[in-house]
């Protein structure tokens, strides 16, 4: 893996996007929902609220549809996390659970029954969804219960803004698209492409993470040769696979989920395929595809996320032997740990009362990087600082990461991604 590019990547970085990677966040200090007006659950102002003394965690995460390829590593992130949680004696004296939903996609829309689900089997904590799409159909429905909602891969901008502007009981422990849109427009500008296609999903991913592309590389002296969305429920993909073959682009940006599958043999009959026309994918595509697909070798793509080292690859290994993928179970475990020790901060297992203090617990105190110790030093009364093994996390007031790392992968002979490097920002 090469990181000695690092620096001058980090530079280019802060020179393509508007706001040099330094989003301000939105909303007061005070309060902790939507309106930015005082939390409406039971919890006080101390933080301590009506609990029933056991933290249940919901999983709402894909089991089925276009993302499902992300379901394992997720899981096996949020199982791996209650293990060790409850091996160093839980929450509150207390082993803490964990109920399983299938968040599936936006186009089968099971998410709001499976919400329900978890829900009345005493969720405090939903864990997902992956989708940015399908979290945006349940949140409402979540926060309204008094519950947190902390998604593991979410990156759509669409939470930091407009209704969910201000501190609310949603969080996430992925960065938003701002950070992978400009590393992603680095990265063509560094491979030397200047008229780049865009084909995109057309839903609150990929709208606007398409966007965020367009952006830096428009910023940073690049063109656009085209933009082109097509529907999530979509048939065939003719229309906008003619386009983008006929418009001229030295690259394509894919911005896809498991349809990627057919639209590449598309692309490649098109003439426009990986090895005619330069191809890059990013997180909700970049994944392992067998033959069938075509030659994917020399395909770039992004996900955001730290290296999982061998120790949590190992670890992880211990409750789901099969693992083959770790595409955000870093973020599904530091998402529960998270939640745990905003749990035990609050001294309850309440929605409201964690909710207010999972910013807390990820910034500002004492640096501390397992529950077992974390838990200790907020049973001495003291303020601390969760680093996980995701990174370094700093949850700003909309509880969305401050800093992050995006990972660069590209495929081999084998339509495998690898990575390559690694590149760190602020958000």
């Amino acid at each position: 893996m090469n990181r000695s590019s690092n620096a001058s990547w980090l530079k280019l970085v802060a020179g393509s996007a508007v706001l040099g990677l330094a989003l301000t966040a939105c909303g007061s200090d005070s309060g902790n929902d939507s309106a930015g007006s005082e939390p409406s659950g039971s919890a006080s102002a101390s933080g301590a609220g009506k609990g029933d003394g056991t933290l249940v965690y919901g999983t709402l995460l894909p089991q089925t549809g276009s993302l499902a390829f992300l379901g394992p590593p997720e899981f096996a992130g949020v199982d791996l996390a209650v293990k060790d949680i409850n091996e160093a004696g839980g929450v509150l004296g207390k082993d803490v659970k964990n109920v399983q939903g299938d968040s599936g996609d936006t186009d089968s829309g099971i998410a709001p029954a499976e919400t329900d689900k978890l829900l009345a089997k005493g969720a405090d904590v939903i864990v997902g969804a992956a989708s940015s799409g399908v979290s945006l159909t349940v949140i409402d429905k979540i926060l309204s219960a008094g519950k947190v909602q902390i998604s593991p891969a979410n990156t759509s901008t669409a939470f930091d803004t407009g209704d969910y502007a201000k501190p609310d009981n949603y969080f996430r422990t992925a960065p938003s698209d701002i950070l992978q849109g400009a590393v992603m427009a680095n990265l063509l500008i560094k491979d030397g492409r200047s008229n780049v296609a865009i084909l995109a999903r057309q839903d609150a991913y990929g709208e606007t993470l398409a966007g965020e592309i367009k952006k830096n590389l428009e910023n940073a002296g690049a063109k656009v040769a085209d933009t082109v969305f097509y529907g999530e429920k979509a048939q065939s993909y003719d229309s906008q696979v003619n386009e983008i073959a006929g418009s001229g682009a030295d690259a394509l940006v894919l911005v896809a989920f498991d349809e990627t599958k057919a639209i590449i043999p598309q692309l490649v009959a098109a003439k426009a395929g990986p090895q005619d026309l330069p191809t890059y994918f990013v997180d909700g595509n970049t994944a392992a595809y067998d033959k069938s697909v075509g030659n994917l070798e020399g395909v770039k793509g992004t996900i955001p996320g730290a290296e999982a080292t061998s120790d949590f690859k190992e670890r992880l290994a211990t409750v789901n032997p099969d693992l083959k993928d770790y595409s955000y179970a870093a973020e599904s475990y530091d998402a529960t740990i998270i939640t745990a020790l905003a749990a035990v901060e609050a001294k309850s297992d309440d929605g409201e009362a964690i909710g207010q203090h999972v910013v807390d617990v990820t910034k500002g105190g004492e640096k501390c990087t397992t529950f077992k110790d974390c838990a200790a030093l907020l049973g001495e009364g003291k303020d601390i600082d969760y680093d996980g093994v995701s990174g370094p996390i700093e949850l700003g007031d909309t509880g969305s990461p401050t800093a992050a790392s995006i990972g660069i992968y590209q495929y081999g002979a084998d339509n495998k991604p690898k990575p390559v490097e690694y590149i760190a920002g602020n958000i």
